[in-house]
């Protein structure tokens, strides 16, 4: 049948019935079909994933650290790898100045901090002393105060002596007395960081290379490339950043005699890591480490106003000029980003936010993103293509 004879034929049937017989019909309706199945999958997917990654968070917290950790690294590892260093030593030397800092910072913070922890119970009559003239403006907290010294009363019935403290001086310390499920993550943690390093460049080459034309070659290539640059920008940055307020910190809680001025220093950078809560609970508990420490209200008050200012100063001014508008994030997005991945992982999730964040936009950013809902709606498509059907069926 040719074609006028087709049309002639169509005109005296159904528009519907027309339309349903027109060449090429079949398939565009096929497409939308697989789009409706792929939103809808989606869907269940992105529903049913916040419930698998808390309920796999024993396996997938630790890989997912380790793997932010070997991305923030891999600058380091190349450096290393243009001065003609094999990979695997490399990554080696990688991994254990890694671990050195950590090691430092675990001196620095925790072992002052179990020395603060075992005095908590003995300074409580001193908090309350301080705190005295501020009860007495506000004397329906009396009876909390009164609840909370009889709970620690109760509690101090078997006292810890200084010498029965445990003090943890190294990473190792800190491994040989934790539960062996803590030792197993650490240790499985480090291999992966390692074993990813060692193999980057191979992995990277071989990923590059399995893409069937130059075009995907190219997009792969930049996606990796904008994922490991974007990701390790902002981390070390913001750990640099973080490093000097809490030196900063440190050196005006010395100058107002707080003790161990620099564990606050680090308490503090440690914490800023987590936008938004993170300077709350810093600013918290350099409260009360002054309550344990001055007698009166207002010098006990200084080091979390010291902290706070700065902060200020640091978010307000100097993280915007060093980072810029290129790697500046959505506020929304991050407390999104952050109370998700808190209710997923806890604290560690909160330490995981931005930068996961960072990834997931670098990924789609560079890779782009199907217009699934467009498509049904047909106001777009699934791969860039118009997948609309021709103009004489939508007559």
């Amino acid at each position: 049948m040719s074609l006028t004879e087709r049309d002639q034929a169509a005109q005296g049937q159904p528009k519907d019935q027309a339309l349903r017989d027109m060449p090429g019909r079949g398939a565009w309706e096929r497409n939308r079909l697989v789009a409706s199945i792929a939103l809808f999958a989606g869907l269940g997917v992105l529903l049913a994933l916040p419930f698998v990654l808390r309920a796999a968070g024993g396996f997938l917290l630790p890989l997912t650290v380790a793997l932010v950790i070997a991305i923030c690294l891999v600058p380091f590892l190349e450096w290393l790898e243009r001065r003609r260093i094999p990979s695997a030593l490399a990554a080696l030397i990688a991994l254990v100045a890694f671990l050195f800092a950590v090691n430092a910072a675990l001196v620095l913070i925790v072992v002052p901090a179990v020395d603060w922890i075992a005095q908590l119970p003995e300074r409580i009559g001193q908090i309350k002393t301080t705190l005295e003239p501020v009860i007495r403006l506000y004397t329906e907290a009396q009876g909390f105060i009164d609840g909370l010294l009889r709970l620690v009363t109760e509690t101090r019935g078997a006292p810890v002596s200084e010498g029965e403290v445990p003090r943890p001086g190294s990473i190792l310390d800190m491994l040989t007395t934790a539960a062996p499920s803590v030792v197993i993550n650490v240790l499985f943690g480090m291999l992966v960081i390692f074993f990813f390093l060692s193999g980057w460049t191979r992995m990277r080459r071989r990923t590059i290379q399995g893409r069937g034309s130059f075009s995907g070659a190219l997009t792969i290539a930049r996606v990796i490339q904008n994922v490991v640059d974007a990701t390790s920008r902002y981390v070390l940055t913001i750990a640099l950043i973080n490093v000097l307020l809490g030196f900063t910190v440190a050196i005006a809680l010395s100058l107002i005699g707080m003790p161990t001025p620099f564990m606050w220093g680090g308490f503090v950078a440690l914490l800023n890591f987590i936008p938004y809560f993170g300077p709350i609970v810093a600013a918290i508990l350099l409260a009360m480490g002054g309550l344990m420490t001055f007698s009166t209200v207002g010098w006990a008050l200084m080091p979390a106003i010291i902290m706070t200012c700065l902060h200020l100063i640091e978010a307000n001014i100097v993280t915007p000029l060093v980072l810029g508008e290129r790697l500046k994030l959505s506020p929304l997005m991050i407390l999104v980003s952050l109370s998700f991945w808190t209710w997923v992982w806890g604290t560690a999730g909160a330490l995981l936010a931005v930068p996961l964040l960072i990834i997931i936009q670098t990924v789609l950013a560079a890779a782009g993103k199907p217009d699934i809902a467009g498509f049904l709606f047909e106001h777009g498509t699934l791969t860039g293509a118009s997948h609309d059907p021709p103009e004489e069926y939508r007559k």
